[in-house]
């Protein structure tokens, strides 16, 4: 039988691992937000969760984050991790650059929900939310 509350040691799982988990984590917090902010349409949920959820906004949400120096040690150490995985597939809607750090992104995600770092975690989903909806000359991106 399962145990559920047995800590998973996310210090030793590999970066695709951490992404895995990540990617849930981070996508049920995207789909709670967008239910939050009143759209219920499941077409236009569908349309607005890729605009969060995408390999681009994630990548772009990570470089801010790093070039604003927003992320502790640790945190860069398993970003760099997820960023150098060897997922063995080939990204289709994107480069390899952009889903490698997409990849990283994910890890860390995965990483603060694993370690229990909750309020770490939703400080910086409520960030990439920012990043994500800022309006440049009038315009999402």
């Amino acid at each position: 039988m399962l145990d559920y509350q047995e800590k998973v040691n996310a210090n030793q799982l590999n970066s695709l691992a951490l992404a895995y988990v990540g990617d849930a984590v981070y996508e049920i917090y995207v789909r709670r937000h967008l239910l939050q902010s009143g759209k219920v349409k499941p077409n236009h949920l569908h349309r607005e969760g890729t605009k969060y959820v995408s390999a681009k906004a994630q990548c772009k949400v990570l470089f801010r984050m790093m070039d604003e120096s927003l992320l502790s040690e640790e945190e860069l150490a398993v970003v760099m991790r997820g960023r150098n995985a060897k997922s063995g597939t080939v990204p289709k809607n994107t480069d390899v650059q952009t889903y490698h750090y997409s990849t990283a992104f994910e890890a860390l995600m995965g990483f603060l929900y694993l370690t229990e770092a909750i309020k770490r975690l939703e400080e910086l989903i409520l960030m990439s939310f920012s990043i994500v909806e800022e309006k440049k000359g009038g315009k999402n991106e």
